[in-house]
């Protein structure tokens, strides 16, 4: 339902925009998990998943995140099956550059064929003549990434991609891809508890390009006991506390916070309503993320 001051939950954060034109709500949907186990086959309750999808743009969720590696397929069916035709100004966003051959299995390709084969998939699955935001899910090591760059830039001059974005990139790759083809997006690993692309957030913001966090709930006993310390004393959950301070952390970061169930995909976007005090803000900025790969 709306929000007390009539505006939809996910719209309390206010916008940002997408290539100078399309404005969503900064309080997105990352659709991954709408899957089965491992990111594999269908969802153990489809018709869960289903009101999942119908439940965030009921309340105000205006940018949905998938890719044809979910499932594969699984996710971006999904949202065509809850959504279409689709509600004016609802934007999705997909990507190609993994492949996959079983659960929890990920392989690159990247190969200029793949992302024209892999669009062309995409764009029949979600009813589409033109998807919104394309994204390369991944570098490819035996793929010249100039070369996937200029793929999307090519399909984006034949009109079927309105704009491009990134995944799991660096400063680097970032820089290379603009001069092949404007980005809207990057999104990469972040949160509270791991910001090693904090500098890579401080570029897009300078660019007014969105950041788009993913794995973006606090992790880490350091990390949790502070955002519980918060979460308890407003009456809240430590993952509204964790999107709350995304939020706050840059005008330009977009969260796509994603879930198998009805109750925490209200819960979730909540967190856009949620303003953390200067106090608050500073006490969690005050504890030091660890490294990704030695949180405990």
């Amino acid at each position: 339902m709306p929000a007390a001051t009539g505006v939809l939950p996910a719209a309390e954060a206010g916008t940002v925009t997408l290539g100078g034109d399309l404005s969503v709500n900064r309080m997105g949907f990352g659709a991954m998990r709408l899957t089965g186990k491992g990111i594999w086959g269908p969802p153990l309750d489809c018709a869960e998943a289903l009101a999942v999808l119908r439940r965030a743009v009921d309340l105000g969720v205006n940018f949905i995140d998938t890719a044809d590696s979910y499932g594969p397929y699984v996710s971006e069916e999904l949202i065509a099956e809850a959504l279409w035709p689709y509600p004016a100004g609802l934007v999705i966003a997909s990507k190609a550059g993994w492949v996959r051959h079983g659960p929890a299995i990920w392989q690159h390709n990247a190969a200029p064929g793949h992302i024209e084969e892999a669009l062309a998939g995409t764009l029949k699955r979600l009813r589409l003549e033109r998807i919104d935001v394309y994204q390369l899910h991944v570098p490819d090591p035996a793929v010249s990434f100039d070369a996937s760059m200029e793929t999307l830039a090519r399909l984006r001059e034949q009109g079927k991609i309105r704009d491009v974005g990134l995944s799991n990139v660096t400063l680097e790759h970032v820089e290379r891809a603009r001069r092949i083809v404007p980005i809207v997006s990057v999104q990469n690993r972040y949160s509270f508890s791991d910001r090693e692309w904090d500098y890579l957030v401080n570029y897009c913001e300078k660019n007014g390009i969105a950041f788009l966090p993913w794995g973006p709930m606090a992790q880490g006993r350091k990390a949790n006991e502070v955002i519980e310390k918060i979460a308890a004393a407003r009456g809240i959950s430590t993952a509204v506390v964790s999107l709350a301070w995304l939020l706050g952390r840059s005008p330009v970061m977009v969260p796509i916070p994603g879930t198998s169930s009805v109750k925490h995909v209200e819960e979730n976007i909540s967190a856009a309503g949620l303003r953390l005090s200067d106090a608050e803000f500073a006490e969690l900025n005050a504890v030091a993320p660890r490294p990704y790969w030695l949180r405990v």
